[in-house]
């Protein structure tokens, strides 16, 4: 068998950028949104609710994002002990994706880049739904208390400097479509500060909002602050409030690297079959036709390392002639 190494510019590197929807539903805006009462009565939904993209059909509902309610001082929630004060299920929730989002118990969530707060949702879209990260700029969100409708997205189209945190990048919600901003005001105005609405975390797939923007901009949003609240209740409100809005849209980003091989076939090589049976046992061409005339057919390539060990073949989709008059240009594409 003989072998033919490769030069450098035989092998090439490409990226592309692959995007396609989020949602179950084939489509790019979820409109429909059901829950499972099996979890509002168990145990998790004090933690986190579920949201499917149908209620009809269990056999094809699939988790599309779940919502949580989270508080620092552990309100919204009942205490897990009545002598423990400010430990409840909210508590642990705004404990986990602050630990998530900045690396560390001790700091605010900030919210603008000035203004911290004590109470956040945090939507996190199921990891089934898609492969890589979210899509910047792709991210529409309506929220309806009832009597007001608020239209949020991400300040992807705004900013030509990506902010970053242990989770990636980092870009502030605002309220507009597709990445660019209604009016100049981004959330709500607290002291000398403008608070966007939260923070849109495409490289984990989770959206975390600023519970104090929403309650200034959405009157009717009953969220609950007590000590004593039931467990989950908040997650039901903010539910209630996507559902009514019949609006979330958002699309996945994959990044597919790409190696193109590029096998030269010069006219003098590769002309005699590499298949035992065309010679004899004293080690000459069977057919005389193949002495003056040779003549193959390609119908692989394999790839070899150093050791002349096989890593891949690449399959031809018909076999290729090949003799001194001709020559060939094999393109490989290897993605990963």
């Amino acid at each position: 068998m003989s072998f033919k190494k490769f030069d450098n510019e035989d092998v090439i590197v490409s990226a592309d950028n692959i995007s396609s929807t989020v949602w179950s539903t084939d489509t790019y805006n979820l409109t429909t949104f059901f829950t499972s009462s099996t979890q509002e009565a168990s145990t998790s939904g004090d933690y986190y609710l579920n949201v499917y993209q149908t209620g009809s059909d269990l056999s094809n509902a699939a988790i599309q994002y779940s919502i949580a309610y989270g508080n620092q001082s552990g309100l919204g929630s009942s205490p897990y002990n009545d002598n423990v004060s400010g430990k409840s299920p909210t508590s642990t929730v705004f404990g986990q994706f602050r630990s998530l989002i900045l690396g560390d118990e001790e700091q605010e969530i900030l919210f603008g880049g000035n203004v911290g707060v004590k109470g956040i949702y945090a939507i996190s879209i199921n990891r089934a739904r898609y492969k890589e990260k979210l899509l910047p700029g792709t991210f529409n969100l309506k929220l309806n208390d009832g009597a007001t409708d608020l239209h949020l997205t991400d300040n992807s189209g705004l900013t030509s400097t990506v902010t970053y945190s242990d989770v990636g990048r980092v870009y502030e919600i605002i309220s507009g479509s597709n990445g660019v901003s209604h009016d100049l005001g981004t959330g709500y105005t607290t002291g000398a500060y403008i608070a966007s609405y939260g923070k849109f975390l495409p490289d984990v797939g989770i959206l975390v909002l600023n519970v104090e923007a929403l309650q200034v901009n959405l009157a009717n949003l009953s969220i609950l602050s007590g000590s004593s609240d039931a467990n989950g209740t908040n997650n039901t409100v903010l539910h209630q409030a996507i559902k009514a809005g019949q609006d979330f849209k958002l699309n996945s980003e994959e990044t597919i690297s790409s190696n193109y091989v590029f096998v030269r076939v010069r006219n003098s090589e590769f002309n005699y079959s590499s298949n035992p049976s065309n010679i004899t046992g004293s080690g000459e061409l069977r057919h005389n036709s193949m002495v003056n005339n040779p003549q193959a057919y390609v119908t692989s390539v394999g790839l070899y390392n150093d050791n002349n060990d096989l890593l891949g073949v690449a399959k031809l989709s018909k076999p290729l002639l090949k003799d001194f008059t001709k020559e060939a240009l094999i393109r490989i594409k290897l993605d990963y």
